[in-house]
C-alpha cells in the first residue's frame, strides 16, 4: 500500500531528489495535500534536514507558521513555497509568528523567568538554530553595550549569512510592550554604527513575547528606521487543526477580494 502511494504521489522518478531517503519519503507521503508536501521536500533539500528534523517541521506545522508570518497570505505565497520552499531575501522572510520551544520540556502552565528562558535556549542551541529558520549563527547571549557610561546588554545575538545581517533577539515572558521596541531600536542603532562592517546589511531585530496585541504592535512598530519585529512564542506544540483554519479563511478571502 506505501509503495502504490508513493508512485501515485511521484509518479515520474526524475522529479525526486537524490538528495532524500525512502525514510524522508515515508514522512512525506503521509502529507496528503500536494503544496504542503512540495514544500516539506523543498526545505528538507535546501535546509538538509534529517528524517527527525523533517518530522518536527511537519509536527510544528512551519508551512502554515511562515504562511501565517507573512500578514498577508495570499495563493501565490502558497504555491510560491510548494515550488521553492522559503527563500531568503529580505529580512521579513526570516520571521515566524508563532516560535515553538516544545523542545524545551519546559510546561505551558510553569511560570519562567527571561534569564531562565534565555538559559534553557542556550542550553538547547542546536534546536533553537533549527527553529530560527536558515543561515542562522550563534554569536553570543548577553552582549553589552555601553552608552555614557552606562551598560545595557542583548539577550541573544545572532547572525544570519543570508541576509548578511546581525539579528538581535529580545525575550519577554510577557506581552509586548512599546518599552521593548524602544529598547531595541536603541541596540540596533548602536550594531549599525558601532558593530557591523562595511559588508554587513542592516541589522534585523527580533521581540519574542508571549502574546502581543495587533493594533498595540502596530502602533510600536510603524515608522521605524530600523527592521524591528514581533513574534509570539509557545512552549507546546500548536493545534495543527487552527493553524490550517486561520490559513483556509485568509486564503479564502483573498480569493474573495480577486473577484
Amino acid at each position: 500500500m506505501e509503495c502504490n502511494l508513493y508512485f501515485l504521489s511521484y509518479p515520474i522518478y526524475r522529479t525526486l531528489s537524490g538528495k532524500l531517503s525512502w525514510s524522508h519519503y515515508q514522512e512525506l507521503l503521509l502529507i496528503s495535500d500536494e503544496k504542503k508536501r512540495s514544500f516539506y521536500e523543498k526545505e528538507t533539500v535546501n535546509a538538509n534536514w534529517s528524517v527527525r528534523e523533517l518530522k518536527r517541521q511537519i509536527k510544528t506545522s512551519l508551512f502554515e507558521r511562515l504562511l501565517l508570518s507573512q500578514g498577508d497570505e495570499n495563493k501565490e505565497k502558497v504555491l510560491e513555497l510548494a515550488l521553492k520552499g522559503n527563500e531568503i531575501s529580505k529580512p521579513s522572510d526570516i520571521i515566524k509568528d508563532p516560535y515553538v520551544f516544545e523542545f524545551l520540556g519546559i510546561p505551558e502552565e510553569k511560570t519562567v523567568m527571561e534569564s531562565d528562558l534565555e538559559k534553557t535556549l542556550i542550553t538547547h542551541i542546536e534546536k533553537f538554530l533549527l527553529e530560527l529558520g536558515k543561515g542562522f549563527m550563534y554569536v553570543g547571549s548577553q552582549q553589552r553595550i555601553t552608552l555614557v557610561n552606562t551598560h545595557y546588554y542583548v539577550d541573544m545575538v545572532f547572525y544570519n549569512k543570508m541576509l548578511r545581517s546581525y539579528v538581535l533577539i529580545e525575550l519577554k515572558t510577557g506581552k509586548l510592550m512599546p518599552d521593548a521596541v524602544g529598547q531595541i531600536n536603541m541596540y540596533l542603532n548602536y550594531y549599525k554604527t558601532e558593530i557591523n562592517d562595511d559588508m554587513d546589511n542592516e541589522p534585523i531585530g527580533i521581540i519574542l513575547c508571549t502574546d502581543k496585541d495587533s493594533i498595540q504592535a502596530e502602533y510600536a512598530l510603524g515608522n521605524l528606521s530600523n527592521k524591528i519585529f514581533a513574534s509570539k512564542y509557545t512552549l507546546y506544540i500548536p493545534d495543527r487543526e487552527e493553524l490550517e483554519m486561520q490559513v483556509e479563511k485568509i486564503v479564502k478571502n483573498y480569493k474573495a477580494k480577486q473577484k
